[in-house]
């Protein structure tokens, strides 16, 4: 049923996606969302479809959004699932106890945490974001998911870069779905 409906709505998602040159840096093709966002039944309408999606799939007991743009889609996949909202972000920008995962970056490494107890173990997670890159930060999230005795059902990510090659990092167990896949970086 999401092939269906998420497919019908590809071309008029990636009509809405700008490619900006050499941002942030010289060489590199951005992919902007923002256009998307200023269409707000058609994201309405990308979230419901992801929301039918998972429910075909068996549904979930949450939504994981990873900072910062996985806030933008997670929170109203969730309102109209009807399940919790569990953000992951960024070390030290979540208050109270923590879990912690780290991932390698081109730079050194990073840090992103969940709130203990905002996923029960056994839950089953559906995992939103808007781009799968390198795949440091998804792959990071699903083990942190696993940390806490999550379950991660599916992973989905508007976009893909095929050319960073980050769906190689991901377990191969966990679904990944990627709406519009472009292949370069």
């Amino acid at each position: 049923q999401m092939a269906s409906s998420l497919d019908q709505l590809k071309p008029e998602i990636e009509a809405h996606i700008r490619s900006v040159h050499d941002f942030p840096k010289k060489g590199i093709d951005f992919r902007d969302i923002m256009p998307l966002m200023r269409q707000p039944k058609l994201v309405g309408r990308l979230c419901q479809a992801v929301a039918d999606h998972i429910q075909s799939r068996g549904g979930v007991q949450a939504v994981v959004g990873l900072e910062a743009r996985g806030f933008l889609f997670g929170p109203q996949v969730a309102q109209i699932l009807d399940v919790p909202f569990v953000p992951i972000r960024k070390a030290g920008k979540l208050p109270g106890e923590c879990v912690a995962a780290a991932y390698a970056k081109e730079y050194g490494e990073d840090k992103i945490e969940v709130q203990k107890g905002a996923i029960s173990p056994g839950d089953r997670v559906l995992i939103i974001d808007d781009l799968l890159a390198t795949g440091g930060t998804l792959a990071a999230s699903i083990d942190l998911i696993t940390k806490v005795q999550g379950v991660v059902a599916e992973a989905f990510v508007i976009i893909e870069l095929a050319g960073l090659c980050g769906r190689a990092k991901l377990p191969k167990d966990v679904h990944t779905h990627a709406l519009i896949v472009y292949p370069g970086a």
